[in-house]
């Protein structure tokens, strides 16, 4: 019985400070640093964090530096100037899919998503540059980071380049943590409270990036390190050693995470026999001893033979001697073949569980890059392989130990690469019936020859391949479509004035929304600012010759027509308030205008005056 004393923590109050620490830690893990006593605030991060333009570095902290973590960290806090702009005609199954793909900058999408999706990812995989010294690298741009992803894909005028990150350009660490930190500090508030990350990752960056995911994550949401055999035979050109592996980390959002067991394999089933013919079936033999110390558990016993067994020194037997006979008389005790051997506590395949998942993931079991290469090849017959695919098998193990088919769980991958992760959830869906959606964001890096332009219309391009293999070989009603966006400027014009004459630029900036941008340009953008589902429903009417969208049973309700005359403000309000009936929507709705659209001022003051006196009181214009 445990005595409580004066300098237990029972019999002391609340310990104020460890309890704002610890809460401070669940929001922002990198406040977190060791000082002279214990854990710390990290000051300059927590300035960071708000704003606060005086941070220093000049206070040495434990932890993993580089020239530019601050202004990396303040990049994942820059708010994106972006947004995405649908795609139907690139899409498949727009109007019921629950999957994305996105094409463009992955830092961009992240921070764009997180009003709609933050908390509500189940599960993230990203197979990131492995900094190689062949892989591409491009410039974040602190002030427009849109406009510099636009210029460097050659969708704008512009002459940046997309280059590889060399190791003679002596910032080879520091450009591709850079890179990394931004992403995976926005990707973390995506997760939900139960998800988890999987990172693949060379031998290159392992050190670097389990650094950097311990400040993001919390060193106690560190869940494993799997290692993936990933080659089928040695590489006798290797200068010293032949790489067989890559490195899988994972992190938890929550420290409280636990995989899903995983089904027993005919290989760990192979161990089991049944030699003498037990009638329960087959079993291993189980070690009778313990290390730890059991108050029954030192004794000797005699067996069949009249030989005389004892625990070796330092040990215990695993149950008590009446235990032990009890189990002996109802044949739960192996003797060995000749009845002389030390007594064995059988273990019966029927009565074991499903199998903890282990660290070392074997090409038998997850597949190889071989297997990756042939899945690829029998998509794309008259197309070059990638270099580096992950097989599907590999995402599959990770949908089996962080996902649930009965749950609709959001898997991500902001890497996508030709699509493995889409193509997995895809065929997980088919073996299990389950309901599991996807986001993939895949950059518009260009390709310079073959049949595709870019590696993204590649990652497309096998997700309408893969979805029609699939569906002919199942009759389950799958989703197997994508809605597809792009990343562009915003549709809202910013205030850039640059021609030294303020009454002409006034002029040119009088229409703030960009020209060519359509209805559902706008209406998806609205979506992500309000922080709603990308594929959540939506329904349109024609009330008074305009295009109306109610999106989400009615939360929201959008006439974005580019003209509205003032003889039918009261006919399409009064639509507008008869639909909403209708619906009867749960909560407060939104009714938003393009600003422009209306004649006049009084057009639009008598249309929210309408509206408002039916209950609609939110009214906007954009």
């Amino acid at each position: 019985m445990q005595k409580i004393d004066v300098t237990s923590p029972a019999a002391q109050s609340a310990d104020l400070v460890a309890s704002n620490i610890a809460r401070l830690k669940a929001l922002f893990p990198e406040l977190i640093t060791e000082g002279s006593k214990g854990a710390a605030i990290n000051v300059d991060v927590l300035k960071a964090l708000v704003g606060d333009a005086t941070v220093t570095d000049t206070d040495e902290k434990y932890g993993l530096n580089w020239h530019g973590k601050r202004r990396a960290r303040q990049l994942a806090l820059t708010p994106s100037t972006g947004t995405l702009r649908p795609c139907p005609e690139e899409s498949v199954d727009w109007d019921s899919t629950q999957n994305l793909m996105i094409e463009g900058d992955n830092l961009e999408v992240l921070k764009l998503l997180q009003k709609s999706y933050a908390g509500k990812v189940k599960l993230i995989y990203i197979d990131p540059p492995y900094n190689t010294g062949r892989d591409f690298v491009y410039p974040d741009n602190f002030q427009d980071s849109v406009k510099n992803y636009l210029e460097l894909t050659g969708q704008v005028d512009g002459n940046l380049k997309i280059t590889s990150n060399t190791e003679s350009g002596g910032r080879f660490h520091t450009e591709w943590l850079n890179m990394i930190y931004p992403r995976l500090k926005v990707a973390r508030n995506l997760l939900t409270e139960d998800g988890v990350i999987f990172v693949s990752i060379g031998d290159q960056e392992v050190q670097h990036l389990r650094n950097v995911m311990d400040e993001i994550f919390g060193s106690e949401c560190f869940c494993a390190t799997a290692i993936w055999e990933k080659a089928d035979s040695p590489r006798n050109t290797a200068r010293q050693f032949s790489e067989d592996h890559d490195f899988i980390l994972v992190y938890s959002r929550s420290p409280e995470w636990a995989p899903s067991k995983l089904p027993r394999t005919d290989e760990a089933n192979s161990i089991y026999a049944n030699p003498d013919n037990d009638p329960r079936g087959e079993w291993i033999a189980g070690d009778p001893f313990a290390n730890k110390p059991y108050s029954k558990g030192n004794y000797e016993i005699v067996g069949p033979t009249g030989r005389t067994f004892a625990p070796p020194p330092g040990r215990f037997w695993r149950v008590s001697e009446e235990r032990l006979r009890e189990l002996d008389a109802d044949g739960r005790v192996w003797w060995g073949p000749k009845k002389d051997a030390r007594p064995s506590i059988k273990r019966y395949l029927t009565e074991v569980a499903d199998l903890t998942p282990r660290t070392l993931w074997k090409k038998e079991d997850v597949g190889s890059n071989r297997t990756s290469k042939n899945e690829l090849r029998s998509l794309f017959p008259d197309s070059e392989s990638f270099d580096t695919p992950k097989p599907t098998k590999l995402i599959l193990r990770m949908l089996q130990l962080a996902t649930s088919k009965d749950e609709s769980d959001i898997v991500m991958d902001f890497f996508a690469g030709s699509g493995t992760t889409g193509h997995a959830v895809y065929l997980a869906n088919q073996e299990d019936g389950g309901d599991r959606r996807f986001i993939l964001v895949q950059l518009q890096e260009p390709i310079t020859d073959g049949a595709f332009k870019s590696i993204s219309d590649i990652t497309k391009q096998r997700l309408r391949r893969a979805a029609r293999v699939i569906a002919s070989n199942t009759k389950a009603a799958l989703d197997l479509g994508f809605r597809a966006f792009r990343l562009d400027l915003s549709n809202l014009r910013a205030w850039r004035p640059g021609s030294g004459n303020l009454e002409s630029d006034l002029l040119a900036h009088q229409e703030h929304l960009l020209p060519g941008r359509s209805e559902q340009d706008l209406l998806y953008e609205l979506l992500l600012k309000l922080g709603l589902d990308l594929c959540v429903p939506i329904q349109q009417q024609v009330i008074a010759g305009k295009s109306v969208h109610a999106v989400g049973a009615g939360v929201l309700l959008a006439c974005l027509t580019e003209s509205i005359a003032a003889n039918e403000v009261e006919v399409l309000a009064e639509g507008i308030v008869q639909w909403h009936r209708q619906l009867a929507p749960v909560g407060e709705v939104t009714c938003v205008f393009r600003d422009s659209a209306f004649a006049d001022d009084v057009a639009k003051t008598n249309m929210a005056a309408i509206l408002q006196q039916h209950g609609i009181q939110n009214v906007r214009s954009l």
